[in-house]
């Protein structure tokens, strides 16, 4: 997911992706552990857009304060 489609999302969508997004990062690393999974990038992509999202919740979060 781009940085452009998350800033259009609320911060509700967004913590609801990330506990979505952190829940298949689990399963997809049990998986790998299994070696039942084919493409290992997947888990890094996963991890960088789970960074993203709260990247982009911080930064809401800041500019509300200020």
């Amino acid at each position: 997911m781009k940085a452009s489609e998350i800033r259009a999302k609320s911060s509700e969508e967004l913590k609801a992706e990330i506990q979505n997004q952190k829940e298949n990062l689990f399963n997809l690393k049990f998986r790998n552990r299994l070696a039942q999974i084919e493409d290992n990038s997947q888990i890094k992509k996963i991890r960088r857009s789970i960074a993203r999202m709260q990247t982009i919740i911080r930064e809401r979060d800041l500019s509300d304060n200020v």
